[in-house]
């Protein structure tokens, strides 16, 4: 017991060898553990804290599961039904809600004929739970937000479309469909067709030579044996099954074609009545008097009616980050499915649960009671890779942070040589009364414990002080013009911060470990030297 406090007491007195206020061996290490605990503690935390506020707002409105139907393995078909799907899935115990689904891209154009590409998202006004999640996210500086949109016109955006277009509640904006611009690129193809008698008169030719010559009596009807009906029935059938083709002569080649399938099949070919020639030259004919430049126009002013962008009003901005891709513009369901061209149908089925981290084993239990073809995407499939970057960006900070502890420790190993050198002599006065070297090595490593100890308490309560305050830290470096954390970017007025109790004992305790171990090295070096030369101080 004695040899333990001999140690001890002379730790103590080594940390402040001239009776001063403080030493300043003692503070510059007590200093450099405490900043490297403080940093880790409140960059850990911040972290921490945007990482949870993120995904809260990203579960805020986001389905953490959407089933699709996709019948053929590829392609995303439209849900008329919904609402009965979505009735039956209300049914599941876990389930919150469950509604429509409807997304796609727009262009944006406001008064001052800005435009830009923008995504928007339906919402379900019906639904109570998504106005709520969604009036939680209204931004504080546009007074009078509100995300009330009821069935008409009206829009919530995202406050970095608001300031990119300098709009507010009460604006109007216009919305051009994105399969607008899709029907805009099949009429300027279709436009630059030549006429169908033109660009198929090899095969409309044939059949005009078919009519003359293939043609013959058989039973009071006109037989058109098989070899002739598929050399130009099936080259006219291809003809009319090409997407851009003009739709009055589409109709017109129909009427051709359905004269020669209402025909009676036999072994030798296909009995058509005698009137069939007659009506089919006339089509024919009718095909080849065709004038272009006539149908042209009509697309085009069909096509106007179309077109129109539809004009809407905002009602509401909420808070936006660029740290997590978020719907541009929030919309009533109505407008949302014209614009994505649906008539009424949905895109898919938005369920929320009442715990979303159950995500993948409630999407598994959908995927067995749904019929064939449904498929279930959870928010950690679809936003996973988002999710694992914000975790690596965590583990690369803990990383980078956590040299600051090392060279903190690293600082103090160099003290504690300088130390162990000053204090030759009386390393050697102690080994020469008998001091063991364990005792000897016992002193420094006190010492780096005692720094370590009082750094690490210190460095966690100013650390949870500077996340207390971290709002008004924010203040004061605004007041001064600079800022660090501007709301424009992650889309918060003060910091995130979540305090981990965990994590902070961790950081505690490793920064108090690395001090020990740092102190031991020199400690060692010292307990080994020669009695009589550290008396001479050689």
């Amino acid at each position: 017991m004695a040899r333990r406090s001999f140690s001890l007491m002379l730790a103590w007195r080594y940390l402040n060898p001239r009776r001063a206020m403080l030493s300043a061996v003692t503070l510059i290490s007590v200093t450099g553990v405490l900043l490297g605990v403080l940093v880790l503690v409140v960059v850990m935390a911040v972290y921490a804290g945007l990482e949870r506020t993120v995904k809260d707002r990203l579960l805020g409105f986001t389905p953490h599961v959407k089933l699709e139907y996709v019948p053929f393995g590829g392609f995303r078909e439209p849900i008329s039904d919904w609402r009965e799907t979505a009735d039956k899935i209300k049914q599941v115990p876990g389930v919150h809600s469950a509604t429509a689904f409807v997304q796609e891209y727009v262009l944006m154009i406001d008064e001052a004929t800005r435009k830009r590409p923008v995504f928007f998202r339906g919402v379900d006004t019906q639904d109570p739970s998504q106005v709520t999640g969604l009036e939680k996210l209204l931004d504080e500086d546009y007074p009078g937000s509100s995300a009330d949109m009821g069935l008409d016109n009206r829009i919530v955006i995202s406050s970095i479309i608001a300031k990119q277009f300098g709009l507010h509640p009460g604006d109007k904006v216009k919305f051009l469909s994105a399969q607008n611009l899709n029907e805009m690129e099949r009429i300027d193809r279709i436009r630059k067709r030549p006429a169908l008698h033109e660009e198929f008169a090899a095969q409309l030719g044939t059949a005009k030579e078919g009519l003359k010559t293939a043609l013959t009596p058989h039973e009071g009807k006109l037989l058109l044996k098989n070899d002739d009906y598929n050399k130009f029935f099936f080259p006219l059938t291809d003809v009319y099954n090409i997407d851009d083709i003009r739709d009055p002569e589409r109709e017109i080649l129909g009427q051709f074609l359905a004269l020669f399938e209402s025909g009676n099949t036999t072994n030798d070919g296909v009995l058509l009545d005698s009137d069939v020639p007659q009506k089919a030259t006339e089509a024919l004919d009718e095909l080849d008097k065709v004038n272009v430049k006539e149908l042209n126009a009509e697309i085009l002013d069909g096509f106007m009616e179309i077109v129109l962008p539809k004009e809407a009003t905002v009602i509401g901005v909420y808070g936006a980050s660029q740290m997590a891709l978020t719907p541009d513009v929030f919309m009533p369901l109505p407008l949302a499915q014209e614009l994505a061209g649906l008539q009424g149908a949905v895109q898919g089925i938005a369920v929320r649960l009442d715990d979303p981290y159950q995500a993948h084993i409630t999407g598994q239990k959908f995927a067995s009671m749904m019929p064939p073809g449904w498929h279930a995407v959870t928010w950690m499939e679809e936003f996973g890779e988002f999710s694992n970057l914000i975790n690596q960006q965590r583990v690369m900070m803990y990383f980078a942070l956590s040299f600051i502890i090392l060279v903190s420790a690293f600082s103090m190993m160099a003290v504690m040589f300088t130390v162990t050198i000053q204090k030759r002599r009386e390393i050697g006065v102690m080994k020469a009364l008998g001091a063991a070297p364990g005792q000897i090595v016992r002193v420094f490593v006190n010492q780096g414990m005692i720094l370590g100890f009082v750094g690490s308490v210190l460095g966690v309560v100013s650390g949870l002080v500077v996340i207390r305050f971290r709002g008004t830290l924010q203040d004061v470096l605004r007041g001064f013009g600079f800022d660090p954390f501007p709301k424009s970017f992650h889309g918060f007025q003060v910091l995130p911060a979540h305090v981990n109790p965990m994590e902070v004992t961790v950081i505690a305790i490793a920064a108090f470990i690395l001090c020990s171990l740092a102190a031991f090295v020199p400690a060692f070096f010292a307990a080994r030297s020669d009695a009589a030369k550290s008396l001479r101080n050689l």
